[in-house]
């Protein structure tokens, strides 16, 4: 499914700063969303989806780039879940650059690592409650 970011953010409930190039935001429930570039996943390990990225890699304003640090900081420090907002990007006829983006939200995250700079995201899917699967089977 292709959004905006801000539709893409609102899904969670969240809304980012900048409509056009938000890094971050807090969640009326208190996850953390991040919008996330495909270049920068990896899988560690089976069933671990990995970001990782910079701070001081970041083109957006520097108010931007220092509210995404407090908002790393705070799910580091409070264990609050992240969600994922995937920029993907795509070439135009005219040769220019489109952006749209898409969520995940069967993948729960949790800042493994963040230094004041880089910044680790591991993702897995989010697991199914036991009685709500024995009530899907009845």
């Amino acid at each position: 499914m292709n959004l905006s970011l801000s539709d893409a953010f609102a899904r969670f409930g969240a809304k980012p700063s900048n409509r056009l190039r938000g890094l971050s935001a807090m969640a009326t429930d208190g996850a953390l969303v991040l919008n996330c570039s495909q270049e920068h996943f990896g899988h560690p390990s089976r069933g671990v989806l990995r970001y990782e990225d910079k701070l001081s890699r970041q083109s957006t304003t520097p108010r931007d780039t220092e509210q995404l640090g407090r908002h790393l900081t705070l799910a580091r420090d409070g264990a609050l879940p992240v969600r994922m907002v995937v920029c993907s990007r795509t070439a135009t006829k005219s040769g220019g650059c489109s952006s749209s983006w898409h969520i995940r939200p069967d993948l729960i995250g949790k800042v493994a690592e963040f230094d004041g700079d880089r910044f680790v995201i591991d993702f897995v899917r989010e697991l199914m409650i036991p009685s709500a699967v024995a009530a899907r089977r009845k």
